[in-house]
């Protein structure tokens, strides 16, 4: 339904652009086209559609929030990344003098004779 009156409009717009009519046939057609879109029907359908398109527009920012909980870019970036955190529990486990989890200093014990 979307594409046939968007196609409809760009009818429309192509014929009052191009048409040789000359200016009362353009006049009319805008008369005509303002009627339309004043018509208590057309607004009421274009209140409606909005509503809708507001309400699924809000729905895929809520489903976006909630696989991705970031409320700004400087917050996301100020994350640390998977390596960083890894980094920064073996530097804590070497600096009390504890072993390091096996994985978080590149594969730990795994595959070595020891």
């Amino acid at each position: 339904m979307r594409y046939r009156i968007t196609f409809v409009a760009g009818l429309a717009i192509g014929y009052v652009l191009g048409a040789k009519a000359g200016r009362a046939r353009y006049e009319q057609l805008a008369r005509t086209a303002r009627k339309v879109a004043d018509s208590p029907l057309v607004q009421e359908v274009a209140g409606v559609v909005g509503a809708q398109t507001s309400r699924a527009g809000r729905a895929v920012y809520d489903k976006a929030v909630e696989r991705m909980p970031i409320t700004s870019v400087r917050d996301f970036l100020a994350r640390p990344t998977e390596e960083e955190i890894a980094l920064v529990e073996w530097e804590t486990s070497m600096s009390n003098g504890t072993r390091p989890e096996s994985g978080a200093n590149g594969g730990g014990a795994e595959g070595r004779d020891v």
